[in-house]
């Protein structure tokens, strides 16, 4: 399991779980909030807005929230000083790293980056230094057992998304498709009535480090530690852990 798909999918499961806790709605008040502040209040002519608007249902968060969010975003009233940022740095094995964040204090955050990663056996790295192994794709996950791929193939395709991928081995088919037509993709799986597991566009590596045994637990926790500092929005990275392997470590 690649570590785009695969933390994805967990990270979404565990951002519905842990929802109650107020952490995973403050970061999604966030990304609206900017979004509406770049692009606007109307959501069907803000992808970004759009996105993050769907994203954040996806994780229950309340009507009203997301209203506030996007009223306090458009008026101004919010993130004027919050800056977008990215860090770039290596895991354990030498898994590459990018970490997405918005601030209102570059030091702090990182700080905290440099840290998380140095207590995993990581390091950060130079600007670069990694992005070059990943592409920006959207990505939507559907669960196998309740999606018909002939419909949903039909609909994607003619939505103008690049590929369709069927992985019996996560229970999961994958719709990739460029970052323009994202949106497109989104509202025909709308309008069909077809809701993904997950939806986001992702930095996808271009190829994967396999991990195991030590260094996959300490992949998996690493991940979740970056994803729990406040600052943090977004982590992408290469790894590939095997599903024997998952299965061991879920145990």
């Amino acid at each position: 399991m690649s570590g785009h798909s695969k933390w994805s999918t967990i990270k979404h499961k565990k951002a519905a779980a842990d929802a109650k806790r107020g952490q995973v709605f403050t970061k999604y008040i966030r990304e609206i909030t900017l979004a509406a502040r770049l692009g606007g209040a109307d959501v069907d002519a803000n992808p970004r807005l759009r996105s993050a608007v769907t994203a954040a249902r996806g994780v229950n968060m309340p009507k009203d929230n997301i209203e506030r969010a996007i009223s306090r975003g458009a008026g101004g009233l919010d993130g004027a000083n919050i800056e977008e940022i990215r860090y770039e740095g290596y895991g354990p094995g030498g898994v590459a790293i990018l970490v997405d964040c918005m601030t209102d204090n570059r030091n702090r955050t990182v700080s905290d980056v440099r840290s998380t990663l140095a207590k995993a056996g990581g390091n950060l790295g130079e600007s670069g230094c990694v992005a070059w192994m990943f592409q920006q794709k959207g990505l939507f996950v559907f669960d196998d057992a309740d999606t018909d791929e002939e419909q949903l193939m039909e609909i994607v395709l003619e939505a103008g998304a690049d590929d369709i991928e069927d992985k019996p081995e996560e229970k999961a088919i994958e719709v990739a498709c460029t970052p323009d037509v994202f949106p497109s993709v989104q509202a025909a799986l709308e309008e069909a009535n077809m809701k993904p597991q997950m939806a986001e566009v992702s930095w996808i590596p271009d190829n994967t480090v396999p991990v195991e045994g030590d260094a996959a637990e300490k992949m998996l926790r690493l991940m979740e530690r970056l994803e729990y500092l406040d600052d943090v929005q977004h982590v992408y990275a290469n790894f590939d852990i095997s599903e024997a392997e998952m299965e061991r470590l879920s145990a």
